[in-house]
């Protein structure tokens, strides 16, 4: 069962996520990105599902904005927790709007779900109603003005409406420390090479949206942080998640990496090779996720 604990706000490393491309920054191109979206969803399921049972709401939302909704992941748990409610998905991406569209008909609730193509860096916002809850799962820092977008979700939202904030702590990790035997500490040296990247492309990545919240006008209500450590036996989608991942940090951590570091993280990128991360056994899912919860006065 997921872990739950409450958090001292702080500045963490941020989440690089496989993310959404809700808004005017655009990390990744959509390809193979929906895979990554649709693979975070499966593995991380649960843990999606322990937060939209924790949520301090009043009553049950019967209009619900998922903000950078990618594929659905939040979407759909957000449909199965609240049966009565419908979701409006709001995404920049035609490509991940078309996927959420046909798995909601494939699921029998493409009736409960509306999609909304736009991109939320601008100052005028679509209609997307008075809902109930809004829900913003690893987009909000990729805002382009985030304060301003905070401010615009604070109004579109019901008086004693919510607000949900997901944020990962960072990208998953899935190697083991002594991992790879020839460059044992290589994820970590990975990751620490897109530092500068980050702090140049995602600034609002770590960021505590507890004083932003409540600049914008909310009451936090409560913030939790659910602890990831999935073990890869629970499912076989863990290697591919971690073979999509890696792809991805490799393209922005190459420049920095060592000759050594780089060739090692090919041999795990290599489907061919025997050391391929598809055909290790010792992969887990270890990440966290913080959720702030706030309310529209």
């Amino acid at each position: 069962m997921p872990q739950t604990h409450q958090r001292t706000p702080h500045r963490g490393e941020g989440g690089h996520h496989p993310d959404h491309r809700h808004s005017g920054h655009q990390e990744h191109s959509d390809g193979g990105q929906a895979e990554i979206l649709d693979l975070d969803a499966e593995v991380l399921a649960e843990h999606i599902a322990s937060i939209t049972a924790w949520l301090p709401l009043k009553s049950e939302p019967h209009q619900i904005v998922d903000l950078g909704c990618g594929t659905g992941a939040g979407a759909f748990a957000l449909l199965e927790r609240f049966p009565d409610a419908h979701v409006t998905a709001v995404d920049t991406s035609a490509g991940h709007l078309q996927l959420l569209r046909e798995k909601a008909c494939a699921r029998g609730v493409e009736e409960r779900v509306r999609t909304v193509q736009a991109d939320l860096d601008t100052n005028h916002w679509p209609d997307l109603g008075t809902p109930d809850l809004v829900w913003a799962s690893a987009s909000m820092h990729h805002m382009a003005n985030p304060d301003r977008a905070l401010t615009s979700v604070h109004d579109l939202l019901a008086p004693d409406g919510l607000f949900a904030v997901v944020e990962l702590a960072g990208f998953p990790r899935f190697l083991p420390a002594h991992a790879p035997e020839s460059r044992p500490g290589l994820e970590e040296r990975a990751h620490a090479a897109t530092d500068s990247f980050h702090a140049e492309h995602v600034p609002h990545r770590g960021a505590d949206w507890g004083p932003m919240l409540t600049a914008a006008g909310f009451t936090v209500e409560d913030e939790r942080t659910v602890t990831v450590n999935i073990e890869g036996e629970r499912s076989e989608a863990i290697g591919r998640y971690a073979f999509g991942s890696l792809q991805r940090i490799r393209g922005v951590a190459a420049p920095a990496l060592s000759p050594e570091d780089l060739a090692a993280l090919d041999e795990l990128l290599d489907t061919n090779s025997p050391n391929s991360i598809l055909r290790r056994k010792d992969l887990a899912v270890r990440t966290e996720r913080t959720v702030w919860a706030a309310r529209r006065a």
